[in-house]
């Protein structure tokens, strides 16, 4: 006598989300002007609007673009407004840093538009393995969005999870 196989995780009202499937697609890039100042120190403005006019802003096309300097030249907050305005009429998000604060300014973004009253009262599991790195602030910004809605949040997997939040009883 064989006993049916049951899929608890599957019947269950536990909603998974997987921050990989918002990822959003375009190429990430960084854009480092040191070469473009005098002895990779000096921002003089001429030679400066020269680079910035004469540089392929295209290639950011539908993609996310750092900008930073990797010298200890001291950057003019215009030099910075120049190469956002140029960039950003091709790249769909332009900021000032490295490609670890671009990628957590982008999830920033995916987080502020997800609709958390629709976990309202639901056991919610964050999905924690994924293919794309996904940065540890995304998750941080989710469980504050999620919190004030969820009955539960747990991280990882379905058959093996860490609990996180539990609601208080009402």
């Amino acid at each position: 006598m064989s006993k049916e196989i049951v899929n608890r995780v599957a019947n269950s009202q536990l909603i998974t989300i997987d921050l990989e499937a918002h990822y959003p697609e375009g190429k990430r890039a960084l854009l480092d002007i040191k070469p473009w100042l005098f002895q990779e120190q000096i921002l003089r403005e001429k030679e400066f609007r020269e680079f910035a006019n004469n540089h392929n802003w295209s290639q950011y096309q539908n993609g996310y673009l750092a900008l930073n300097c990797s010298s200890d030249a001291i950057i003019p907050s215009w030099a910075y407004l120049l190469l956002t305005s140029l960039a950003s009429q091709y790249a769909k998000k332009v900021v000032v840093g490295n490609l670890e604060l671009l990628e957590s300014l982008i999830f920033q973004d995916v987080i502020s538009n997800f609709n958390a009253v629709d976990y309202q009262e639901k056991p919610v599991i964050i999905k924690g393995c994924s293919e794309k790195k996904i940065p540890h602030s995304a998750y941080t910004l989710l469980i504050q969005k999620l919190q004030p809605y969820c009955k539960s949040i747990m991280y990882g997997e379905a058959c093996s999870n860490v609990p996180l939040y539990k609601a208080k009883k009402k």
